[in-house]
């Protein structure tokens, strides 16, 4: 049985990293300028080209690629501890609202900003997003001490969501038309625009979440079999929640900072894994959550860009497509699975 269980791990990593090359070198070729492998393999190994490959290659599509890589799994993981810690399988950034947070006080800060000709800075946005993303949890928290039931609180974290997003199309209407067309870009999701330094920031924010994250595995196992166990087991449950509810928020204030609201990822992601792996073991699930919603996010961003070129569509419609399938068929399976 061991043996078995090590294979399909084995396994999966495998596919998911055959995935991630085969995307990744799909998505460096894929745009409006067509250059060969040869070409492409020369621009990434100095082999020289002119500066306008170089250009599209090193300053737009690798930044882009690697963004929607790093945040694509920041989302995932952050979506997997949050249905660890409310232990409900269609919890995540977005149900809950804590994504529409924090857009509404990222759009604050910006439409701020710019009407006094300021640029926002990356550590701007994060800590705006993080601040909206950790209000909107404390008030799925305060809820969730009154609604025992885990399907209500889904639905008051998408109340949430409504009245944030609400808010935020309110301050949209007063704001300036220049800054409209700034926030009305970003409010959309895309990983368009994304430079060298954002990368920069996204991995130091992002990375130290994921490795916490991952050093936590042998708590979040103790919890998964309920506070009791994870108390006997010498788990601070008061401080293990803390954390959680930090590191989850920081990963989706992250993703929300750089690319906008993205729908789904954290909900379909961790589900699709769960299945592909046949484990919920934590050592196991955080990195292929990472790798998973990679991979998600770079198959979703190439349609995004290609599907309509040269219109680029939104990358939370296309996550929507093939996100709220899933959910719905685990939703179904779940259902169908408890009535039995």
């Amino acid at each position: 049985m061991k043996q078995k269980t090590g294979i399909r791990i084995g396994g999966g990593f495998i596919l998911l990293l055959v995935l991630l090359i085969g995307l990744l070198i799909w998505n460096i070729n894929a745009g409006s300028v067509q250059l060969s492998v040869g070409e492409i393999f020369r621009i990434l190994f100095g082999g020289g080209a002119d500066d306008t490959a170089n250009r599209v290659i090193w300053s737009i599509r690798l930044p882009r690629i690697i963004s929607a890589l790093i945040l694509g799994g920041s989302l995932s993981v952050s979506g997997f501890l949050l249905q660890t810690f409310f232990h409900n399988p269609i919890a995540g950034p977005f149900v809950l609202g804590i994504s529409s947070g924090a857009k509404l006080t990222v759009s604050l800060c910006m439409i701020f900003l710019l009407s006094r000709g300021m640029v926002s800075s990356s550590g701007t946005l994060i800590a705006a997003a993080f601040v909206g993303a950790m209000i909107s949890m404390g008030f799925v928290l305060l809820i969730s001490q009154k609604v025992k039931r885990m399907s209500l609180l889904v639905v008051c974290g998408v109340m949430i969501g409504y009245i944030c997003s609400a808010l935020t199309d309110f301050i949209v209407t007063f704001a300036d038309d220049s800054n409209i067309v700034n926030l009305h870009n970003w409010s959309m999701g895309s990983f368009s625009g994304i430079s060298w330094e954002n990368v920069a920031t996204m991995a130091i924010f992002c990375g130290g979440a994921l490795i916490l994250s991952f050093f936590l595995s042998k708590p979040i196992s103790a919890y998964q079999l309920g506070e009791v166990y994870a108390q006997n087991m010498g788990v601070n449950i008061r401080l293990f929640r803390t954390v959680l509810i930090l590191l989850s928020s920081i990963l989706s204030a992250c993703v929300t900072a750089f690319a906008g609201p993205v729908s789904f990822v954290g909900i379909a992601v961790p589900h699709l894994m769960k299945t592909l792996f046949g484990t919920a073991k934590p050592i196991v699930l955080i990195p292929a959550c990472f790798l998973g919603g990679g991979v998600f996010c770079l198959f979703c961003d190439l349609i995004a860009r290609t599907a309509f070129a040269p219109t680029e569509v939104s990358i939370s419609s296309v996550t929507a497509v093939f996100g709220a399938p899933i959910v719905i068929y685990m939703m179904i399976r779940r259902r169908t699975g408890g009535a039995q």
